[in-house]
């Protein structure tokens, strides 16, 4: 299935979390995992899964990009710089983070345009539901699989579906 305009997330442009491009055309022929994050969510331990499986499958040309959103109650409201210390202290966070961005509204970031219109295993599409909403990104640069929220990244399915991307 490819993306409501038929364009690869990829190929849009977003700044990466302290500056600079997030480059991500560099996940070409790579398997990505994009994730809406927030500091003070409930769901905010899901870092923990999240950095295990950039670790595990990484050398397998994989990668978690991590996306900064504070549109669910304010979960994330610091400046890059907390955002990036936060990660990194609390949970080791290694894998990349992109710039804060709205994921709905009329301020939704283009990347999020290019991920919204794919359907979840339950036919949810369109707008994100809350913080930790997941996609992965296949090697031909388009979505083949969205998770909702209260799935654990490092659940059977997201790693069978990672799997089965990286085959």
């Amino acid at each position: 299935m490819t993306t409501t305009n038929g364009s690869s997330p990829l190929d849009v442009e977003i700044g990466a979390l302290q500056g600079g491009s997030a480059d991500l055309s560099q996940y070409a022929g790579k398997v990505l995992l994009v994730v809406n994050v927030a500091s003070k969510c409930g769901l905010t331990p899901q870092y923990t899964g999240m950095e295990k499986l950039h670790e595990q499958y990484a050398a397998r040309g994989f990668s978690v990009l991590g996306v900064p959103c504070n549109q669910f109650l304010g979960q994330e409201p610091g400046s890059a710089d907390e955002i990036a210390e936060f990660c990194s202290a609390t949970y080791g966070v290694t894998f990349p983070m992109t710039e804060k961005v709205e994921v709905n509204g009329e301020g939704r970031h283009p990347l999020y345009d290019r991920l919204t219109g794919f359907a979840d295993a339950e036919g949810h599409s369109g707008d994100i539901r809350w913080n930790f909403e997941k996609f992965l990104i296949g090697r031909d640069g388009r979505v083949v699989a969205r998770f909702s929220p209260q799935t654990e990244p490092d659940s059977a399915q997201v790693v069978a579906a990672i799997e089965a991307q990286l085959a």
